[in-house]
């Protein structure tokens, strides 16, 4: 996975549909989430389109996460997520301003808000099970 100063640098250089286009592209390149997976439990709930993230492991020196959407615009937003915690400590992640990590690409006025309205949920999610990982 693309680290998210790495997205980002790409994003900067893009306009409109283009954008869109590098986060379907994100979301293609998100590592395969078995179907086995996609639960109500691991539903993020206050999405607009269908969001599942599972926390892929229990080692709290290295969170991994998988992640899906049934929705292809929304599935970049989520590998957005995803690229800013993906592989780093659970005390890092737990501290981290993950939304301030996504603030440059500046989603709100890039994307409806039915689109984005789950981001927060999605980002608590993850920040809780780093959490709980960190305390351990």
């Amino acid at each position: 996975m693309r680290s998210l100063s790495d997205i980002l640098e790409e994003y900067e250089f893009l306009e409109g549909d283009e954008r869109y286009g590098l986060l379907i592209e994100l979301g293609r390149a998100l590592e395969p989430m078995p179907n086995a997976l996609k639960t109500d439990a691991t539903l993020v709930r206050g999405c607009s389109a269908a969001v599942w993230v599972y926390p892929a492991g229990t080692d709290a020196d290295r969170l991994h996460f998988l992640a899906d959407s049934n929705a292809a615009i929304t599935k970049g937003i989520v590998a957005l997520v995803i690229a800013a915690v993906q592989d780093k400590p659970a005390e890092e992640v737990a501290q981290m301003d993950v939304m301030g990590a996504l603030a440059p690409f500046d989603l709100k006025n890039q994307l409806s808000s039915n689109r984005t309205q789950g981001v927060p949920n999605m980002i608590a999610l993850v920040k809780e099970h780093a959490a709980r990982l960190a305390v351990d």
